[in-house]
């Protein structure tokens, strides 16, 4: 097998994993619907300014949601000698993490596509530009995906707890929440001319996190 099927045997086998437990559906999910209300509710006195936050709240609720995601990810290996047996599998580690950053990517694009329902809904914002908002929520996906296979295996590697992992990655993503943040104040505001930029940002970032975990993955996995 080349490396591209490898990546999509590993995506595979997390996202079938997912989909029978349903901890995605049933816990991760709901979350972030729970932080968006309770959002809605804090700021519910002035709708205005909860409109101009809606971009900066969608992000804080997603990448709080994808702490989840990730340690759900790493959790799944460390049972039963499931590690072990994706270590000794022969398949290409850069395969391995790209199939596990691609999982966790699918299952944050479904979540985002969920909570931006619930922030038209409940913050009242109208959806301008479709392309910036699209690009710029996949680019960013990618990047805490990738950031977050990296630092999950790094965590892992250790051999400390899961509970690590908000510790190191969210400073890490710092710019992708800026990045997004600001690509869909502008989309929403009609200004697309002001989200390239940010979206360029958010593309440089997805390649750097990428480029260092298909070649750093392998040492990590060793480890484990």
């Amino acid at each position: 097998m080349n490396l591209i099927q490898e990546a999509t045997l590993v995506a595979e086998k997390d996202l079938r994993i997912e989909i029978r437990s349903r901890v995605t559906a049933q816990q991760i999910l709901p979350f972030g619907a729970v932080v968006l209300l309770l959002f809605a509710f804090a700021l519910d006195p002035d709708r205005g300014v909860l409109r101009d936050v809606a971009p900066g709240l969608f992000w804080v609720t997603s990448l709080l949601a994808a702490l989840l995601a990730v340690s759900r990810s790493f959790a799944l290996e460390a049972e039963h000698g499931a590690r072990d047996g994706l270590r000794l599998s022969g398949l290409d580690p850069a395969a391995v993490f790209l199939g596990k950053a691609a999982a966790i990517t699918i299952e944050l694009l479904v979540l985002e596509a969920m909570l931006s329902i619930g922030v038209v809904v409940l913050f009242d914002v109208a959806l301008g530009s479709v392309l910036p908002l699209v690009l710029a929520a996949v680019l960013a996906t990618v990047g805490v995906a990738a950031t977050g296979t990296l630092y999950g295996a790094l965590v892992a590697s250790s051999g400390t707890r899961e509970t690590l992992v908000p510790l190191l990655l969210l400073p890490v993503v710092s710019p992708v929440l800026l990045g997004a943040t600001r690509a869909w104040e502008s989309a929403i505001e009609g200004v697309t001319s002001e989200a390239w930029p940010w979206i360029g940002l958010l593309a440089v970032f997805a390649v750097l996190y990428m480029s260092i975990g298909t070649l750093a993955f392998g040492s990590l996995l060793e480890e484990a």
